[in-house]
Order: structure tokens, then C-alpha cells, then sequence
């Protein structure tokens, strides 16, 4: 066999995966895969290709081995976050289903434009929708999740191999035009603490938080009490969303009351909530409280507008909220612990007087 056609795969003693070599210009090259579907596939592709004279590193993989390497790299990249696989496959799917299970060297800028536009105005989502509503098409910003998702797989196609670098695509997000945020009046934050109470003193504490610290819902579920520091006045919090941590995030003196008299009645559990939350008991304790069309999310807002209203300056805004744009700082502020402290304790007077509010 002429060694210029030769391509084999092989193991490395004491090295995870699966090797494809061959020679190109008198030079023995080597690339690895994480499973021997994959590397036999490339390597029945380069022979292919050295047969045909043609040199260089870019190979053509069939959609599904496309995917399939693609899960896999990713999954083992340092700092990835579940979510983010989770919504770039499924856009993925999206366009198997609009465009098709192309080979990744067929994908063009005229194929991403075609996809774009069939994306706009879709209506089919996969994952929970609300029933007995008409979801209607998809938002531009489930649009613009798309075009970075994708954006973010024709990188890794073209550092992989698999399309050429000279290939140049074009993909600018939708101006999505923002809906003004009407946040809730301090009288409303109150009627909604005390509807909160009278379901349970845990959606008190669920409620009161979002609205004292800004924290997502899912970072508030998942505190335990170790993670409240009482005699600092502060809680530890990671972003289940980013992975970041602020540290130790000061909370208001009043707020902290609160916490010790619930952390009373939890009888040693490590968890600072047994129960879970259902957006039918949310739905219940905000129809009670007269304020049907707010979200939980709206209350994280609601604090970053308070605190605006309270003359806090941005730069401390955005980094309670822990926002990782350039535009919203987070990390530039380092030395702003005291002013952090002055922020969330200009919403003590949210907080009612009576100790005896949780039931």
C-alpha cells in the first residue's frame, strides 16, 4: 500500500480514546476520538480524501457522527455548564427538523439563513409548554438563543476539522425590544409577605429573599442554612445558572430576624426548605395577594429597581444581581463589600415589625 494512503487507528497504552493516524507531506499526523465509531469514521473519510489527492485537515462527518462527537466534546469540557448542552442540542434538533441531517461540510451561510427563517415564526418547542394556552410562535429571544447556540457548534466544527476555516458566516441576533420592567410598589410587597405567611412560613422566607436580595429562584431552593451566616448578617450563594459566587452576600438586619425565627421551627433539618416549589401554590399565594400577572422573577427585578429607586449605584446593582456581561459588571467592583452593605439595607423597612408574622 502506497504509505501516502495508508490512514490505521490505534490506542495509546495508559491514554483514554481511540487515535487515527496517517501520513500528509511526508509527515506522520495523528487526531483522537472519544469513542472507535467515531475515529473509524474519520478514518475512512481521510483515506477517502488522500486517495482523491486531496490535502489539508478538513474532514466531512455525516450529521449523526457530527452530533454525536459534538455531545460528547462538549460534555467533557472544563466549565461547562449542563444547561448550556442541554439548549444547544436542542436547537440542534431544530434544525434537523427544519434544514435536515446535512454532512457538516454542506453547512453554508445559505442553509443558516434558511434556517433562521423557518426558526422565525416556529411554533413547535420541545420540553414542558403550558397547557390549555396558545403558545404561538417562538420569542426573539428564544431566536437569538438559536443563533448563539449555533454559532457556538460552527466553531467547534471549524476548529475540529470539519468545515473549513475559509468558509465566513454571518449571524446577527434580532433586536429584541425590551418591555418596560414595572416593578411592584413597597405596598405590594407587603400584601404579597403577608399572603406569603399565611401559606406557610416557608414562602415567606422564599418570597422575602427574592425580594431583599435579588437572588433566582433556583439559587434561593437550593440554600441550606449552613450557607446563612447569623452572625455576620450575610449568606453564602453560588448562581445555579453561572456557576459564579458573590461570597458572602450582605442581608438586612431585620431580614436576618426572620431567618432565625424560621430556622427555629425547622427542627435541625440541613435543607432551609423541605417543601418544593409549585407554580400552583405561587399562582394561589399571588391571586391571593391581588397581583395575578406577576411572575417570581418579576421580584428579582423588583429589587434591582428598589435599589435604583434608593439611588444605589448601578455598578452595586449589577453585581448583587451578578450579572456577567461587559455592560454589567461584575468582577471590576472588588472593594464595594461596605457599599453592598448600605445597598440591601435600605429594604429593611419591607420587612414587617411584629415578629410574630410567620405563622
Amino acid at each position: 500500500m502506497d504509505m501516502r494512503h495508508r490512514v490505521w487507528t490505534y490506542e495509546r497504552p495508559g491514554i483514554s480514546g481511540v487515535w487515527v493516524g496517517w501520513y500528509e507531506g511526508a509527515r506522520r499526523r495523528a487526531k483522537s476520538f472519544d469513542t472507535t465509531t467515531l475515529a473509524e469514521r474519520y478514518a475512512s473519510t481521510k483515506r477517502e480524501q488522500l486517495a482523491a489527492g486531496v490535502s489539508g485537515e478538513i474532514v466531512a462527518l455525516d450529521w449523526p457522527e457530527l452530533l454525536a462527537e459534538y455531545r460528547q466534546s462538549r460534555e467533557a469540557a472544563d466549565g461547562l455548564r449542563p444547561n448550556s448542552l442541554y439548549e444547544t442540542m436542542l436547537t440542534l434538533r431544530h434544525w434537523e427538523r427544519l434544514i435536515g441531517p446535512v454532512r457538516s461540510m454542506q453547512i453554508t451561510q445559505v442553509l443558516l439563513e434558511r434556517f433562521i427563517k423557518a426558526r422565525t415564526g416556529d411554533t413547535t418547542t420541545y420540553g414542558k409548554r403550558k397547557r390549555g394556552t396558545d403558545n404561538g410562535p417562538i420569542s426573539l429571544s428564544t431566536l437569538n438563543k438559536d443563533i448563539r447556540n449555533i454559532k457556538t457548534f460552527l466553531r467547534w466544527c471549524v476548529g475540529r476539522g470539519y468545515i473549513s476555516p475559509d468558509v465566513k458566516f454571518t449571524l446577527k441576533p434580532r433586536r429584541v425590544q425590551q418591555a418596560p420592567v414595572v416593578p411592584l410598589s413597597p405596598d405590594q410587597v407587603k400584601t404579597l409577605l403577608a399572603t406569603a405567611a399565611k401559606e406557610s412560613p416557608a414562602w415567606f422566607i422564599r418570597v422575602l429573599l427574592a425580594v431583599v436580595t435579588g437572588l433566582r429562584r433556583s439559587d434561593i431552593e437550593v440554600l441550606r442554612v449552613a450557607d446563612i451566616h447569623f452572625d455576620r448578617g450575610t449568606i453564602a450563594t453560588q448562581s445555579h445558572k453561572t456557576g459564579k459566587a458573590l461570597g458572602e452576600r450582605p442581608v438586612p438586619a431585620r431580614v436576618m430576624v426572620k431567618l432565625g425565627e424560621y430556622r427555629a421551627t425547622l427542627n435541625g433539618q440541613e435543607k432551609l426548605f423541605a417543601d418544593r416549589y409549585t407554580s400552583k401554590k405561587w399562582d394561589h399565594i399571588r391571586d391571593a395577594a391581588g397581583l395575578s400577572e406577576i411572575r417570581f422573577h418579576d421580584l428579582r427585578k423588583t429589587f434591582a429597581s428598589m435599589l435604583a429607586q434608593r439611588g444605589v449605584a448601578t455598578a452595586v446593582t449589577q453585581r448583587l444581581l451578578e450579572h456577567a456581561t461587559a455592560k454589567l459588571t461584575n468582577d471590576v467592583y472588588t472593594n464595594v463589600d461596605p457599599v453592598l452593605r448600605d445597598a440591601v439595607d435600605r429594604l429593611d423597612s419591607l420587612v414587617p415589625g411584629p415578629l410574630n408574622v410567620i405563622p
